[in-house]
C-alpha cells in the first residue's frame, strides 16, 4: 500500500510545482526578484542578470502540499486496517514531521538571505555568522525534537552494526546537519544541477525507507522528489527562474531530514557525495590560496565552476553529477538489501 501513497506524493509535488511556475515566475519578473550575477564568476553567467530567483517558494509549497494530504491518509488508512507497522512509531512521525518543518525552517533562513539580496539591495545577504547561528539553532531544534521522542545516540555503521556514540552523536549530529545544508547550498551554481542531484538522492531514500518499511519517510522522500522535478521544467538550461538560498537551504534541511530521519546519517557521505565535493572545493580553494598567498587550486570554485571554466557545457555537468548520484545510490541500496545497514 506504500507504493499508491508515494505515487501520490509524487504526483502532487510535481504537478503542483510545475503549475505553479506559470504564474509565479511571472509574478516574480512583475516585483524584480531578478538574480545578481557575482563580477567574479564566469563572465558568460552575466547573461543570467535579472532572472527572477527565490523559486524555491515553488517547490517547496508542492512538497509541503503532498506531504499534507498524503500523510494524513496514510496514517488513517494505517489505523483503519489496524496494520500500523512497526516503524511508523511516535518517534518515526515526529522524525517525518520535524524534518519538513526544519527543512521549512533552513527555507526561512533562505528566504530572509534572498530577500535581503534582492529587496534590501545588499549583494551579499545575511553576514556569514547570522547565517550560521540561525542554521545552528535550526539544527539543534531538530535534534532536540528527536531525543524528547525517544531518539536514542546509537547509529548505524556499515558492517559494524549499531554503534552507541553517547553525547558525541548528537555534537557530530549538529556539525553534520549545518554543514551538509550548506554543501547543498554551494551545489547551486548552475541551471539544474542542485535539483537533479537532489531528485535522484530523494528517489534513492524513497527506496530505501520503503525496504525498511517507512512509509511516512518514504512519501516525504518521494515528495521531494516530484518537487524537484516540477521545478526542473522551469530550471534546466537556460534557467526561467533559479531556487535562490530559499530553495537551496530548504533542500539542504531536506537531505538531511531523510537520512537522519530513516537512522542512516551515514549515506549522507556516499550518496551526499557531490554536496561534499562542492563545498570541499571551497575549503581547499580558501585554504590554498592562504597558504600560498594568491595561488588557486581549481580555476574556480565550487567546483562545478571549475568544470565551466575546462570547458564542459551546464547540462553535461548536471548530467555527469546525476551519474555519480545514481551509481552511489544503487551502492547504499544494495548496501541496504544485503543487511549491511
Amino acid at each position: 500500500m506504500i507504493g499508491i501513497w508515494t505515487a501520490l506524493a509524487a504526483a502532487i509535488g510535481f504537478g503542483v510545482t510545475a503549475a505553479l511556475g506559470k504564474w509565479f515566475i511571472p509574478f516574480l519578473q512583475r516585483v524584480k526578484f531578478g538574480q545578481t550575477i557575482r563580477e567574479e564568476g564566469p563572465k558568460w553567467h552575466a547573461g543570467k542578470s535579472g532572472t527572477p530567483t527565490m523559486g524555491g517558494i515553488m517547490f517547496i509549497i508542492g512538497i509541503v502540499a503532498a506531504v499534507a494530504v498524503c500523510l494524513p491518509i496514510y496514517y488513517a488508512f494505517l489505523r483503519q486496517n489496524n496494520s500500523l507497522q512497526v516503524a511508523e512509531t511516535w518517534l518515526m512521525t515526529v522524525k517525518v514531521v520535524g524534518g519538513l518543518l526544519m527543512a521549512l525552517a533552513f527555507g526561512a533562513v533562505g528566504f530572509l538571505d534572498d530577500y535581503i539580496k534582492v529587496v534590501k539591495k545588499r549583494n551579499l545577504g545575511l553576514r556569514a555568522w547570522q547565517k550560521l547561528i540561525l542554521q545552528f539553532l535550526v539544527a539543534g531544534a531538530y535534534l532536540v525534537s528527536v531525543f524528547l521522542s525517544g531518539g536514542t545516540s546509537q547509529t548505524m555503521i556499515p558492517f559494524a552494526g549499531m554503534v552507541d556514540l553517547g553525547i558525541a552523536y548528537w555534537i557530530l549530529s549538529l556539525f553534520i546537519i549545518v554543514g551538509m545544508v550548506n554543501a547543498v547550498n554551494f551545489t547551486d551554481g548552475i541551471d539544474g544541477l542542485n535539483g537533479s542531484v537532489t531528485f535522484f538522492y530523494c528517489i534513492f531514500f524513497m527506496l530505501i525507507s520503503s525496504f525498511l518499511n517507512m512509509g511516512g519517510m518514504s512519501i516525504l522522500a518521494v515528495a521531494s522528489a516530484g518537487g524537484c522535478m516540477g521545478f526542473l521544467l522551469w530550471n534546466f538550461n537556460p534557467a526561467k527562474v533559479f531556487m535562490g538560498d530559499t530553495g537551496s537551504l530548504f533542500l539542504g534541511g531536506m537531505v538531511c531530514a531523510l537520512a537522519f530521519g530513516t537512522d542512516l546519517p551515514v549515506l549522507l557521505f556516499p550518496l551526499g557525495i557531490v554536496y561534499i565535493l562542492e563545498i570541499l572545493s571551497v575549503v581547499l580553494q580558501v585554504s590554498y590560496f592562504k597558504l600560498t598567498h594568491g595561488k588557486r587550486l581549481f580555476k574556480m570554485s565550487p567546483i562545478h565552476h571549475h568544470f565551466e571554466m575546462c570547458g564542459w557545457g551546464e547540462m553535461k555537468i548536471c548530467i555527469v553529477a546525476s551519474a555519480v548520484t545514481i551509481l552511489m545510490g544503487i551502492g547504499c541500496v544494495f548496501l541496504v538489501l544485503l543487511g549491511c545497514l
